[in-house]
């Protein structure tokens, strides 16, 4: 009874390092397209409708893609004002004055080019920033330009950010150092992955009270500062 009873643990160890190995077998045959879903994840690209304007978020990249699609977009037809919004660089430049320059190089005349120069740090304090602007110009439709990989994160923290009433919408761009289909093959394309995936964690966690399309509120404290400074930081 003994020996058999030591035949049947060793059969069921056996059959468990057997299922243990084709798990991991399985995963590795398929890391690709599961890897790849999780690059699309991020990509959100509402139909181009029609807004009273395009506001490209900083900070773009070198080649300057979301002034790129920005421009495109205006060409089309969509709005008859971009706003290119950055943070400040020094006392007298800032990023918004590189995507304008960008914005105007790609066809768009600077009389339709709005620079919007803020200090924010972080997306949600963009979207304050940007908020107040939205409201003093009377824009009722908004059209966003982001990365692709950053084009969940800004419609969440937006949809909550902005007041009620207005019809939000993102397009997302295409970024020449990030593509959801081979992302994890570059190191750039990592980096922003986990960056993305830590700063939509952290917004979802800073937002957790607030429904869409609800309106602003600055949650306080000491813990709330330093997770924002740390996982939402751009």
């Amino acid at each position: 009874m003994k020996r058999r009873g030591e035949h049947g643990g060793i059969f069921f160890r056996l059959l468990f390092l057997l299922v243990f190995i084709a798990f991991f077998a399985f995963l590795y045959v398929v890391r690709h397209p599961l890897m790849r879903l999780a690059g699309e994840f991020w990509v959100l690209n509402d139909p181009a409708a029609s807004a009273d304007v395009i506001i490209v978020l900083g900070d773009d990249n070198y080649a300057g893609d979301r002034a790129f699609h920005a421009a495109e977009l205006y060409r089309s037809g969509v709005a008859p004002v971009v706003v290119a919004s950055g943070r400040m660089l020094r006392a007298n430049v800032s990023v918004a004055d590189l995507i304008g320059h960008d914005l105007e190089s790609f066809g768009i005349p600077a009389s339709a080019v709005v620079r919007f120069s803020q200090r924010a740090s972080n997306t949600k304090q963009e979207a304050e920033a940007l908020s107040g602007l939205i409201a003093r110009s009377g824009w009722k439709r908004i059209l966003i330009v982001t990365s692709n990989y950053h084009a969940r994160r800004a419609e969440f923290i937006f949809d909550r950010v902005l007041p009620p009433g207005l019809s939000l919408h993102v397009s997302a761009a295409r970024d020449s150092e990030f593509n959801p289909s081979d992302w994890w093959e570059t190191r750039t394309g990592q980096k922003l992955f986990l960056d993305e995936l830590l700063g939509y964690t952290a917004a979802r966690w800073e937002l957790r009270g607030h429904s869409a399309g609800g309106g602003a509120a600055v949650l306080s404290g000491i813990f709330t500062r330093r997770f924002e400074k740390r996982l939402l930081n751009n």
